[in-house]
C-alpha cells in the first residue's frame, strides 16, 4: 500500500530529473535539440527508471535478474542525483537573492552548462565509488572484557557477520570474499546475526555453490546464526514487501535446508552451551519471529534457566531491548540490521533511530556490538559506510 501511495512522488521526481537532464544536454549542444535524439534520451532514461518495476513483474529468469540488478544500481544513483541537483538549485536561488552577482549571469547558458557538468561529475564519482566500495570487505576489531571466570578458557575470538542479503545484489563472489576474510582471522566461533537472505529464495544466483562456500568457514566451535526480518519468503520492490493475503511471513524451507547443508546451526529462540564454558543464545527477529514462533521470549525468560556464572552471549538481529537484556544478565549482545545507514546521509538518520546504530556500546555490564554488515539492501552501493567482518576479542577474568 505504501509503495502505491509513493509511486506518484517517484514519477514526479523522475520527470523533474529527466527534464533537467534534457535542458542541460540541449544547453551543451544543439544536436540534443533534435526530436529523435530527445526521444532516444527519454527512452533510455525511462528504461533505467522503470527497470526495477519491470523486473518485479517478470517471472524468475535471467532477464528478471538483470533488470532488478540495474534497478538496484539506479536507486543509488537516483538518490545522489536528487541530492546534488536540489543542492545546486538551492545554491543558485540563494545567490540570486543575494544580489551580489547579476541575475543574467546566474541564469546564463554558460553557467548552467558548467554547473550541470560539475553535478554530473559529482554524481558519477560518488556512484562509481559506492558500487566499488560495496564489494570491499574490511575487518573491524573490538576488545572486550567479560568479568566472569571461565574454566580452561581465558579468551575467545568471535567473528560477527550480518546482513549478507544473498539475492539479486549479493552472490557467490561476495560470500567467497567474506569466507576468506573470516578464515584469515582463525576465529573460535562465528555468528551470523540475521538477514542471511534477501527475502526471495529464487533470487539466489547459485544456491548449491553458496552452500558449498559457506561450508568452508573454519572455526573451533562452529558457526551459529539467527534469522532477521528479511529471512522470509516474500516479494520485495524498492524496499517494500508484498505478500498474498493470509500468507504467513516465514522463511522458505529451502533457506533452512541451505544453512543445514552449509553446517550452520540456526538458533530459534534457543541457547547452546559451548564446551560447558559459555552460552550462545539466538533470538528470532523482533518484528518477524518466523516459523513456529509467534512471540519471542523476553530477555528475562532467556536467562532465567541459564547458569549466570557462565558468560551469556546473545545473537539478535536488531539492536533493541538493550537495557532489558543488560538487566537480565546478558554479557554481550551481537547485532546487525542497521547497515550503518549504508548510504550517506542514511547513517545520520539511523543514529537517531537506534541507541547504538553501529559499533560498540556499553550498557551497564553488557557489551553491545552492531556490525554494518557484509551485503546490501536495495541500492547496490555503499557510500560513507563499509562492508565488514567484525572480530571481537573477548577476555575473561
Amino acid at each position: 500500500m505504501i509503495a502505491i501511495l509513493l509511486s506518484p512522488f517517484y514519477i514526479v521526481i523522475n520527470f523533474y530529473i529527466a527534464r533537467w537532464l534534457l535542458c542541460w544536454m540541449q544547453a551543451c549542444s544543439k544536436h540534443f535539440k533534435k526530436k529523435k535524439i530527445r526521444i532516444l534520451i527519454i527512452c533510455i532514461y525511462t528504461f533505467f527508471a522503470s527497470a526495477l518495476l519491470v523486473g518485479f513483474l517478470l517471472p524468475p529468469g535471467p532477464i528478471e535478474r538483470l533488470l532488478k540488478s540495474i534497478g538496484n544500481y539506479w536507486l543509488g544513483v537516483l538518490l545522489y542525483v536528487i541530492l546534488t541537483v536540489l543542492i545546486a538549485d538551492g545554491i543558485r536561488q540563494v545567490i540570486r537573492k543575494s544580489k551580489n552577482i547579476k541575475e543574467e549571469y546566474i541564469l546564463s547558458k554558460r553557467v548552467f552548462v558548467i554547473v550541470g557538468t560539475v553535478c554530473i561529475v559529482i554524481i558519477s564519482t560518488i556512484s562509481i565509488w559506492g558500487a566499488i566500495n560495496a564489494r570491499i570487505i574490511r575487518t573491524t576489531e573490538y576488545e572486550v572484557t567479560i568479568n566472569k571466570k571461565v574454566k580452561n578458557m581465558k579468551k575467545l575470538k568471535i567473528a560477527l557477520v550480518a546482513d549478507l542479503h544473498m539475492g539479486y545484489n549479493i552472490g557467490v563472489p561476495q560470500i567467497t570474499k567474506m569466507v576468506k576474510k573470516i578464515n584469515e582471522q582463525n576465529p573460535d566461533v562465528v555468528v551470523i546475526a540475521g538477514d542471511i537472505f534477501d527475502n526471495e529464495y529464487e533470487a539466489l544466483d547459485n544456491p548449491k555453490k553458496l552452500a558449498q562456500t559457506l561450508k568452508k568457514i573454519k572455526s573451533k566451535y562452529g558457526v551459529y546464526a539467527t534469522y532477521g526480518n528479511h529471512d522470509i519468503n516474500e516479494k520485495i520492490l524498492a524496499g517494500f514487501t508484498f505478500s498474498k493475503k493470509g500468507e504467513k511471513k516465514e522463511s522458505d524451507i529451502r533457506m533452512d535446508q541451505l544453512l543445514a547443508k552449509a553446517n550452520i546451526d540456526l538458533l530459534r529462540d534457543e541457547e547452546v552451551l559451548i564446551k560447558d564454558s559459555f552460552y550462545l543464545y539466538g533470538r528470532p527477529d523482533y518484528r518477524r519471529p518466523g516459523r513456529g514462533i509467534t512471540i519471542r521470549k523476553t530477555p528475562k525468560e532467556i536467562t532465567e534457566n541459564l547458569d549466570k556464572r557462565k558468560p551469556i552471549i546473545v545473537i539478535d538481529h536488531e539492536p533493541s531491548e538493550l537495557q532489558e537484556l543488560a538487566d537480565a544478565g546478558v554479557d554481550m549482545d551481537l547485532c546487525g540490521h542497521t547497515h550503518d545507514g549504508q548510504l550517506f546521509p542514511g547513517n545520520l538518520t539511523t543514529a537517531l533511530v537506534w541507541e547504538n546504530s553501529y559499533g560498540y556500546l556499553k550498557k551497564d555490564n553488557m557489551h553491545n556490538i552492531v556490525t554494518s554488515g557484509v551485503g546490501l539492501f536495495g541500492p547496490n552501493m555503499r557510500v560513507g559506510t563499509i562492508a565488514e567482518v567484525a572480530i571481537i576479542n573477548v577476555k575473561f577474568k
